[in-house]
């Protein structure tokens, strides 16, 4: 279980969702359960690693969790499966950026360090390594085996998620980093991007440098060592600061906690539920 009160959780997840979206969908509504409470509860179901079920059950035995989220009667489990499919990802993520706003003091001298990543998220509590043994012809590609990808920035100094994206592995996200920092450049000033050589790409060092005028510091890998490479990327083959790259190595910590103390899994039958799975 987390270290964090369920109570507590349940109310700060319940402010940020009334900042966030609408109490009710249309005029047609049942009028029974809030936007706002669905999706608090869907974040305490992610934060505790519920299912449904198991949901429903916990808030009909906590009655402090359904006065903190003002229910007069306990949800089904089906209303929060459909409520999940109806959740927009443009939710969860002005969700995230309103949690950013009240975290991060704005400053505009202090410009934060970040660090664009990915990591892999499970489809089911099934080992993957038993899925490669079960199925070795098939290189990892039968039902549940490929898995999400789950793609983060985060603010290393505090340890904060700016700005975040999920979809099905595998996949090469290399044209995508300067959408993502944009992101988070607009919640906090970014000073500085660290970035493995994933992302190794002579328009990112550009963008980072020119528009954010922020520092970029990326393993030029790709291409021979005879290759002659010109212009931002030809400092980092020559002269890479490895000890301020050592860094980025922050944010596998901020993996490593996500997924031991709440969750290294993206339940769903869908990609579509996966994906809201994992960016809750």
């Amino acid at each position: 279980m987390a270290e964090v009160g369920l109570v507590r959780f349940a109310q700060v997840a319940l402010d940020v969702a009334q900042a966030t979206v609408r109490r009710y969908r249309t005029v047609f509504s049942k009028h029974q359960f809030m936007q706002p409470q669905l999706l608090a509860i869907l974040c305490l179901m992610r934060y505790e690693d519920w299912t449904y079920r198991e949901t429903k059950v916990r808030l009909a035995e906590h009655s402090e969790l359904r006065c903190v989220l003002r229910l007069r009667s306990v949800p089904d489990y089906t209303t929060l499966y459909r409520f999940l499919r109806r959740l927009d990802e443009a939710a969860i993520a002005q969700a995230l950026n309103e949690v950013v706003r009240r975290m991060v003091l704005p400053s505009p001298r202090r410009r934060v360090q970040v660090a664009v990543d990915a990591t892999g998220l499970a489809q089911a509590a099934r080992s993957t390594f038993f899925v490669r043994r079960l199925h070795p012809h098939t290189q990892n590609r039968c039902r549940g085996g490929m898995g999400l990808k789950w793609l983060t920035v985060v603010d290393l100094q505090r340890q904060l998620i700016l700005a975040q994206s999920a979809r099905q592995a595998p996949w090469n996200d290399c044209a995508n980093l300067p959408g993502w920092v944009a992101q988070a450049h607009a919640q906090t000033p970014i000073g500085c991007v660290w970035a493995d050589a994933e992302f190794d790409s002579e328009r990112h060092p550009t963008f980072i440098r020119q528009p954010l005028r922020a520092v970029s510091i990326i393993p030029a890998k790709r291409g021979k060592k005879t290759w002659a490479i010109h212009g931002v990327r030809a400092p980092m083959r020559g002269r890479f600061p490895r000890k301020q790259y050592c860094r980025r190595a922050l944010i596998e910590t901020v993996f490593s906690v996500a997924k031991r103390k709440l969750s290294s899994r993206a339940p769903g039958c869908c990609l579509l539920t996966q994906r809201r799975q994992a960016l809750l």
